[in-house]
């Protein structure tokens, strides 16, 4: 699949230097089949990945989503940005097409092999690796197609999220992104969920992103600017999490909830490039330019139900770079979601990205009996470095109605309809406990932790399906009330604990920081929505901050001591 964007023409001529004339050396940066393909092409795709990558180690020390995100934001795009200079000019110079990504570190390049002759050599490039292709575990079955109203589907019960809802929590002011072949978003299990719609009318910026450049497009065509499914596999996906149509069909773990999208599928299939770009726009969405990117609009979780199979021509070369997208995303506070894939039931199944890296949170299938889905792939992960026990979890998958494009609703089996119901339950944690907004690890062991014991007579690995976890169903079946309850019994704690005070809040001109014990050196540093500090002021026993230079809206605060680095929102009114 070729992609094209915008490049620089050069009005010279640039001498092309003889093959001969460069060392073999730079060919062993090279992956073989890019190399092979250079070789009898004229043009081939492939992507540079440059040798720096970001340290974000310090998200360790932040508290919230916003303030992880937009320190793993500029970090991100000051590497990319530094160090990509010189690629950069080479690219235009040669006037090839190309496209900078800072998600990761890499540039997407249609070229020729006198371009891999000149980059691979330099210090600043790792590897030039394949722009392999990616699909999405193909539903097992799909049993119907309907329009008939019903009531909570089963696997909503079966996890308990109705209960949950009868505690007042639905996934209010969560943000959940889809990564998958699209949306129809005017379904009316969907609609009144999106973000991008406000009742009367609807705003796509921020909300939707298209990395379908060119190609087939399908019913959606290319570049769409309103969500569009070209498949149906989204759709269905995003009314696990969400759906509700307040007629009957209550389809959706997390209906209070709302969803952002991008499609990363070509009616289906896509290619490393189009996962990497849809990931960065959740990091830091965009508007319907790609432009003005604010990661403080980034979603709270991300479902992944989609693969990258050998067939279709994936290989190990792109493994690491997608790893650490997908461990930048976690360091931004952003649960990253996976299917484990429908090729069970032999043991060491999981066998594609995302679900073999440790920091995707992998959910296998089960039916309504809680058995394992017979298709649901299997631990341990062999073809990748990962020493978790993967699936972490495993959710509905076999049967399961949902939402699907056109409007209508359909029931599909897979660890594809499983993983949205993970998706979901991360949004009713959230609600249920809004300080545990990008405190990923913390989501994902509550899951782990509260999900149903589920023992197997498979022993795959070196674990006993016997124990828990196991390569079977991980730690077991999610449980969605028994989440939530933990996640409040958190919070409870963490009120008795509150180490600092700011008030009022929301404030006007003036406000008060008070510890609960005694601090020294405290200092506040207060940032506007884009991340720009707007305020530095020292923090004095008894003495109030002047603030009544701000203007109104939400601020995000940091009060760093020898001993404490916390932080928050603050609202400023008239």
């Amino acid at each position: 699949m070729k992609k094209f964007f915008p490049f620089c023409f050069l009005f010279f001529i640039i001498p092309l230097i003889p093959y001969a004339q460069f060392d073999n050396n730079w060919e062993q940066k090279v992956d073989p089949i890019v190399l092979k393909k250079s070789k009898s092409e004229t043009n081939t795709e492939f992507i540079i990945v440059m040798e720096e990558q970001a340290e974000l180690s310090k998200t360790n020390t932040l508290k919230t989503k916003e303030e992880k995100g937009l320190f793993v934001y500029k970090t991100l795009v000051e590497i990319a940005t530094r160090t990509q200079k010189e690629v950069i000019q080479i690219l235009r110079n040669k006037n090839a097409l190309f496209q900078s990504y800072w998600v990761a570190n890499v540039i997407w390049v249609n070229g020729d092999i006198s371009i891999i002759q000149e980059i691979a050599p330099l210090s600043a490039v790792k590897e030039i690796i394949e722009n392999a292709s990616y699909t999405f575990p193909k539903p097992i079955e799909n049993i119907e197609s309907t329009s008939e109203s019903r009531t909570i589907e089963w696997g909503i019960t079966k996890t308990q999220a109705d209960k949950v809802w009868a505690l007042g929590y639905t996934g209010q002011g969560i943000v959940i992104g889809g990564d998958d072949t699209g949306y129809d978003w005017t379904h009316p299990a969907l609609k009144k969920k999106y973000r991008g719609w406000n009742g009367t009318s609807a705003d796509h910026n921020y909300n939707w992103h298209d990395a379908v450049k060119s190609g087939n497009g399908g019913a959606c065509g290319i570049n769409a600017l309103a969500p569009c499914d070209d498949f149906g596999h989204g759709t269905h996906t995003m009314g696990t999490m969400v759906g509700d149509d307040e007629a009957g069909n209550q389809i959706g773990m997390a209906p209070g909830a709302s969803w952002i999208g991008c499609r990363n599928m070509d009616v289906g299939n896509g290619t490393f490039t189009m996962y990497v770009e849809c990931f960065q726009f959740f990091l830091a969405p965009t508007d319907l330019t790609n432009s003005n990117a604010n990661p403080l609009k980034s979603p709270h979780v991300i479902n992944n139900s989609w693969g990258c199979i050998e067939s279709e021509g994936c290989n190990s070369s792109n493994y690491a770079t997608m790893e650490t997208v997908i461990k930048n995303l976690n360091a931004a506070g952003i649960v990253v979601v996976s299917s484990s894939g429908n090729s069970g039931p032999n043991c060491s199944t999981i066998d594609t990205p995302p679900s073999i890296f440790a920091n995707s949170f992998v959910v296998g299938s089960t039916t309504n009996s809680d058995e394992i889905s017979s298709f649901s792939s299997r631990g341990p992960i062999t073809i990748y470095s990962c020493n978790e026990v993967k699936p972490d979890v495993t959710a509905p998958g076999t049967g399961i109605r949902s939402s699907y494009k056109d409007g209508t609703y359909t029931t599909m089996s897979g660890t594809s309809m499983a993983g949205p119901h993970v998706a979901g339950l991360v949004a009713l944690i959230i609600s249920a406990n809004p300080e545990l907004a990008g405190q990923v690890d913390s989501i994902e062991n509550i899951i782990r932790k509260t999900a149903t014991p589920l023992t197997s007579t498979e022993n795959c690995g070196s674990i006993s399906g016997s124990l828990i976890p196991n390569y079977t169903f991980g730690h077991g079946r999610i449980d969605a009330l028994a989440a939530v309850n933990m996640a409040v019994s958190i919070k409870e704690t963490e009120k008795k604990e509150f180490p600092i005070q700011i008030y009022p809040n929301p404030c006007s001109d003036y406000i008060s920081v008070e510890f609960q014990n005694k601090q020294a050196n405290a200092v506040l540093h207060i940032y506007n929505n884009m991340g720009q500090l707007v305020l530095d002021s020292k923090i004095e026993p008894f003495k109030k901050i002047n603030i009544s230079a701000l203007s109104e809206g939400v601020f995000f605060y940091v009060i760093e001591t020898e001993t404490i680095h916390f932080n928050g929102k603050l609202v400023k009114i008239k």
